[in-house]
């Protein structure tokens, strides 16, 4: 069995043809993400998870001989590293970019009322809204300052004064 390696790592596209495929992908696949909302996807940011699906792909039809070169698949690879890279120095260094390359936070309570707007933008019920403010120890919706949706799909609570946190009963509160 002999390795045809002019085939294996050989480019089969040009690297400028290759570098366009991934960065029209990357930004297809941005706008979409983007535009459909960040609350499942959870801790990951919408350039994360698209970096890996797309990463995974690429490397993956490199790896699998799909009639595509290892070459090929590096050059796809790194185009979608760079436009990963790029996007968040963008954002640090131009503040302004930020709105169109970040999701911004949603208010979901304000001074002790739910605001349904922002539940609504967010597909957030009464329900799941009143688990989160359990698991932060509160009961009820007047015991909150205000509650956002986060940029990563997290919801962050900040109570009213004289609703501090209750506090741990735990072996390093008991000196042990």
């Amino acid at each position: 069995m002999s390795i045809d390696w002019s085939a294996l790592f050989g480019l089969q596209a040009g690297p400028a043809e290759m570098f366009i495929r991934g960065t029209a992908i990357y930004w297809f696949i941005f706008v979409l993400l983007r535009l459909a909302g960040r609350r499942d996807i959870g801790s990951l940011g919408v350039a994360d998870l698209l970096v890996l699906l797309l990463v995974a792909d690429a490397a993956g039809s490199a790896m699998a001989g799909q009639s595509t070169s290892i070459t090929d698949g590096m050059l796809v690879v790194a185009a979608l590293i760079f436009w990963s890279v790029a996007i968040d120095r963008i954002g640090f260094f131009f503040p302004a970019t930020r709105r169109y390359l970040e999701p911004g936070r949603v208010r979901l309570i304000h001074r002790g009322v739910l605001q349904r707007r922002g539940m609504r933008r967010e597909f957030i019920t009464e329900a799941e809204l009143m688990a989160e403010l359990r698991l932060a120890g509160l009961e009820r919706v007047e015991q909150v300052k205000e509650a956002y949706v986060e940029s990563d799909g997290k919801i962050s609570i900040i109570r009213s004064p004289g609703h501090e946190a209750p506090r741990r009963h735990g072996k390093e509160d008991k000196g042990v």
